[in-house]
């Protein structure tokens, strides 16, 4: 799947209690933050529990989080008028970049 038609896709099932620009960007922000928990609390549990062995069951777990933060990712991209696919292809090209420049490792938004 492309990640436009992924976003547009994802937007059907978004719904707001308000309305309001601010509201919703809150919301996003927080539900990205949020399901992003819900992922390290999960690689926790492996790590802590099952001694880093990831069993089917939790790589499952797992994935249903991670398509929860995307989600919200794609959702908040869509209300600031950005395109997930160019997002994502921006991001590749930066990072390719930053490889060429062996600048991979650095630290800093802006290398």
């Amino acid at each position: 799947m492309e990640f436009d038609e992924y976003q547009k896709l994802a937007a059907r099932t978004a719904v707001f209690n308000k309305q309001d620009s601010d509201y919703i960007l809150m919301y996003l922000s927080m539900g990205i933050a949020g399901e992003s928990g819900e992922v390290v609390e999960k690689v926790k549990h492996i790590i802590r529990d099952a001694g880093g062995v990831v069993s089917e069951e939790k790589r499952e777990g797992i994935k249903k989080e991670i398509g929860d933060v995307l989600w919200y990712l794609s959702q908040l991209a869509k209300e600031l008028n950005l395109s997930f696919g160019d997002i994502a292809d921006a991001n590749i090209k930066k990072l390719a970049s930053r490889q060429e420049r062996n600048v991979l490792k650095s630290e800093g938004d802006n290398r």
